[in-house]
C-alpha cells in the first residue's frame, strides 16, 4: 500500500513531496533517507549556495570539468566524493517487510560498472520536477529525443529540448470538465488533483491522482477528454497507469488503486471493460508488448503475472523480500523486470517461472522505475534518489553505466528512438532535466574503404 501521512502538505501548491518524519530510529539520525529526509522540498545544498543563481549545464561545459548539475563543489565544506560517501554510509532505505537480507548479494549478478552507453548532454535548471509521493516516480515521459512531458506541482508541463522551454500543458489545481459526452460513460469532474502517476503513448496522456482520480487528455486536443474517480474510499490512490495495445489492436488504459483493483478501459471511448480484485493493494501493473499478460505487484512479496483479459493469475512470482513498485517488460515479451523496496530488480522469463533469470541490485535504495529501450537493447534502473543503472541487455545485463548524481529522482524515460535518456530531479536548489544521447560509434573511415 502507499502509504499517505497526515504531515503532507500542500498549502502553497509548490512541492507535494511526503515529509517522513519520524520514521527515524533515532531523533540523532541525519536526514539522508528515502523516509527520513527532510523531502524534495528542501536540498542539501541550499543552505550554502544562492538558488536563485541558476545555470544550465552543456556537455562541453561538462566535458571542461563543470560538474552536470552545476554544483560548485569548490564553494562548499566538502568535496563531491566526501558527499558522495556520506550519503552512501547514511542514506535509509524504506522498508516494509524487515527481513533478514543477509544472503542478498549473494545472490545478485555481479555487474561490469564503468561503461558507457549514453553520453551527458544537457542540464536544464528550467525544469523543476516534482513527486507527488515517495514510492511513486513515474513521472516523466519522452514522446520524442526533443519531447519531455513531466509533472510541476499542480501543471503537467511539456519541455522542448530544442527550443530550450516548457509550457503548461494541463492545470490540475482548478476545476477539470472532461469533454467527451456519451450516454453511460462514468466521467465527472474533478478538481485540485495531485498527480501521483502518468504514462504517454501515441497522443494520449493519462495520470493518476492521490484521490484514485484517472485523466485522460489527448496531447493535440484541447481540455481532457475523460476524468473520473475510480474508487469511492479516501486515499485510494491511483498507483499506476500503463497504456497498451490489446491482441486485438485496440489501445487500452490499465490502472492500479490500493483498492486492491486493476481495472481495464478502452482508450477510444474509455468505456470500463473488466476490473480484476486482488488480495493486496496493487501498486503497479504493466501490460506485455503482444497485450496478452499483465504484470501485477504490490503489498506482497509476490508479483502475479495475469492473463489480460480475464485477470487470472497465471503464476506467482517468488523472490522478492518487499512490496513492489515498478515492472517493464523487454519488447520481445519473453523478459519482466520487477523492481522492489528490498533494493533489488529480478528478471523473469516468462518461458520458465520457476526462478528469476537474473537479479540486478541498486546501491542505496528501493528500485522505483524501470524502463527499457524500445530496442531492447538497455534496461534503466532508478533508485528513488542519486542512481540510475543502465544495464545491456545484450550483455547478459552483465555491463552496467552508471549515471551517478545528486537529488530525488521523478522519473526516467528513453525516447521511442532510443537515441535519449532523461532523468527528472526533484530538489528545491537543483531541480532539473538531465539530458543523455546515446553514444554512437561512427566509423566514417569505414565508408571510404
Amino acid at each position: 500500500m502507499v502509504f499517505v501521512m497526515d504531515i503532507f502538505d500542500n498549502s502553497d501548491l509548490e512541492y507535494l513531496v511526503d515529509d517522513f518524519h519520524g520514521f527515524s530510529d533515532s531523533e540523532d539520525d541525519e536526514p539522508f533517507g528515502e523516509f527520513d529526509h527532510k523531502s524534495e522540498a528542501d536540498s542539501d545544498f541550499e543552505d550554502d549556495l544562492d538558488p536563485t543563481q541558476e545555470s544550465d549545464t552543456s556537455a562541453l561545459e561538462a566535458r571542461n570539468g563543470k560538474d552536470i548539475q552545476g554544483i560548485p563543489w569548490e564553494r562548499l565544506n566538502y568535496s563531491r566524493d566526501q558527499y558522495r560517501y556520506k550519503r552512501l554510509q547514511q542514506y535509509k532505505n524504506f522498508e516494509i517487510l524487515f527481513r533478514s537480507r543477509q544472503d542478498l548479494d549473494k545472490g545478485c549478478l555481479q555487474v561490469e560498472k564503468g561503461k558507457h552507453f549514453y553520453d551527458f548532454q544537457f542540464n536544464t535548471r528550467l525544469v523543476k520536477s516534482t513527486i507527488a509521493h515517495f514510492q511513486l516516480r513515474n513521472l516523466l515521459w519522452a514522446t520524442t529525443k526533443h519531447d519531455v512531458y513531466f509533472m510541476k506541482n499542480y501543471s503537467l508541463m511539456h519541455w522542448s529540448s530544442l527550443l530550450q522551454r516548457s509550457k503548461e500543458v494541463l492545470n490540475v489545481a482548478k476545476p477539470i470538465v472532461p469533454t467527451m459526452k456519451q450516454p453511460g460513460l462514468l466521467s465527472q469532474s474533478i478538481s485540485r488533483v495531485q498527480i501521483s502517476t502518468m504514462a504517454v503513448k501515441d497522443d494520449l496522456i493519462v495520470a493518476g491522482g492521490f484521490q484514485g482520480e484517472l485523466i485522460c487528455k489527448r496531447i493535440n486536443e484541447p481540455g481532457v477528454a475523460f476524468c473520473t474517480v475510480l474508487t469511492s474510499v479516501e486515499n485510494d490512490i491511483t498507483n499506476s497507469v500503463d497504456i497498451y495495445n490489446a491482441p486485438s489492436g485496440s489501445l487500452r488504459v490499465i490502472t492500479a488503486n490500493n483498492d486492491c483493483t486493476v481495472r481495464v478501459l478502452d482508450a477510444t471511448n474509455f468505456a470500463f471493460l473488466n476490473s480484476f480484485t486482488f488480495d493486496w493493494s496493487v501498486n503497479n501493473v504493466t501490460a506485455s508488448p503482444d497485450g496478452k499478460l499483465v504484470a501485477v505487484l504490490g503489498d506482497s512479496p509476490e508479483c502475479l503475472l495475469a492473463d489480460a483479459g480475464s485477470g487470472k493469475v497465471i503464476h506467482a512470482l517468488e523472490g522478492h523480500l518487499d512490496y513492489s513498485f515498478s515492472s517493464a517488460w523487454h519488447p520481445n515479451g519473453q523478459i519482466l523486470a520487477t523492481g522492489n523496496q528490498d533494493t533489488t530488480c529480478r528478471l523473469w522469463d516468462v518461458r520458465n517461472l520457476s526462478k528469476s533469470l537474473k537479479v540486478l541490485k541498486g546501491n542505496m535504495g528501493a528500485i522505483r522505475a524501470l524502463r527499457f529501450a524500445s530496442d531492447g537493447r538497455f534496461l534503466a534502473m532508478a533508485e528513488p534518489a542519486d542512481f540510475v543503472h543502465v544495464f545491456d541487455t545484450e550483455a547478459g545485463y552483465s555491463q552496467c553505466q552508471e549515471i551517478d548524481m545528486f537529488g530525488e529522482i521523478a522519473g526516467i524515460s528513453f525516447s521511442p528512438d532510443t537515441e535519449a535518456l532523461f532523468v527528472g530531479v526533484a530538489d528545491r536548489t537543483y531541480g532539473s532535466l538531465l539530458e543523455f544521447s546515446r553514444k554512437r560509434n561512427h566509423l566514417y573511415l569505414d565508408s571510404i574503404f
